[in-house]
């Protein structure tokens, strides 16, 4: 934490966020980044906090109704710099996204910049959420089709590595976002951690992309595999190539001081049971048994 004026600013402009929206379906704060801005704010705790605060604002808008994620970390010398947002919505295109993105950061740049702004950014993206928003059929509708036709497409199954996954509200991310996308897989949280999703080469990416701007220590696609799709295919195809049914996190047996470092051992199991026994060695540079 650069200084304590920094930290009584964050911690006041969650506090007041935390009362007005009381609700866990319009606020969620991590609560041991909150705990421990707090105890330094109040002079309990002498060291800065050893992780960023992170929240995500959840939104309705209407005309036409959607639903707005408002996803933020707080840089340690938050407000005199501006904070990490990121805006989720599943009727925005990703060229809608990014355009989104551009405008909030550049309205937060010129009318906020060295003040806590993230009540700015919420009413902003309600004032302005609607011209973004796409008019064309949802994801999930276009789904239900039996048949989908859709050229130069591939079955992608990507391994993603972190240095760690702890932060409850990445962990949701990453359980709804796969959901969200008809993607399988699974998620290992602890240190390190593990991601692998597979499905639609599209989907993957858009997958991909969401999870990479969030703020990680590390984060790397680790392997990918690709199996090209014919012009037109079907649900049944896809799924033939899955080596899971859903995507779920997978917990090993935690142990350590924190109960954070999984045990290899049946993760090698459990890859090896799912026709995976390779990806180990690719991770971890050495044979599993």
């Amino acid at each position: 934490m650069a200084c304590s004026e920094d930290a009584e600013a964050q911690f006041a402009e969650i506090e007041l966020l935390l009362s007005m929206f009381p609700s866990e379906e319009e606020l969620q704060v991590d609560k041991l980044s909150h705990a421990e801005l707090g105890a330094f704010v109040d002079g309990s705790a002498y060291t800065p906090p050893s992780t960023r605060p992170q929240f995500s604002v959840m939104l309705k808008v209407e005309n036409p109704e959607v639903n707005i994620t408002l996803s933020c970390t707080y840089p340690s010398d938050y407000p005199r710099v501006l904070p990490e947002i990121n805006v989720r919505c599943h009727e925005l295109t990703r060229a809608q996204q990014t355009q989104l993105h551009c405008d909030l950061s550049a309205y937060l740049s010129e009318n906020c910049f060295g003040d806590v702004c993230v009540l700015s950014a919420v009413q902003w993206v309600k004032d302005n959420a609607q011209k973004y928003v796409t008019r064309s059929i949802p994801l999930c509708e276009s789904k239900k089709e039996s048949v989908l036709t859709q050229s130069k497409e591939s079955f992608t199954r990507l391994w993603i590595y972190s240095h760690h996954i702890y932060n409850k509200i990445k962990r949701k991310n990453i359980l709804e976002w796969s959901k969200e996308l008809n993607l399988s897989g699974f998620s290992m949280p602890g240190k390190p951690g593990i991601v692998c999703v597979e499905g639609l080469q599209s989907a993957c990416e858009e997958f991909w992309a969401r999870l990479k701007v969030l703020t990680w220590k590390r984060i790397m696609i680790r392997h990918r595999e690709d199996f090209p799709l014919d012009d037109t295919w079907t649900e049944d195809r896809i799924n033939s190539f899955r080596k899971f049914t859903s995507l779920n996190e997978a917990i090993f047996d935690p142990r350590g001081n924190r109960g954070n470092h999984m045990d290899l051992g049946q993760l090698f199991q459990f890859l090896n049971d799912k026709g995976c026994a390779d990806i180990f060695q690719m991770y971890f540079g050495i044979e599993g048994r």
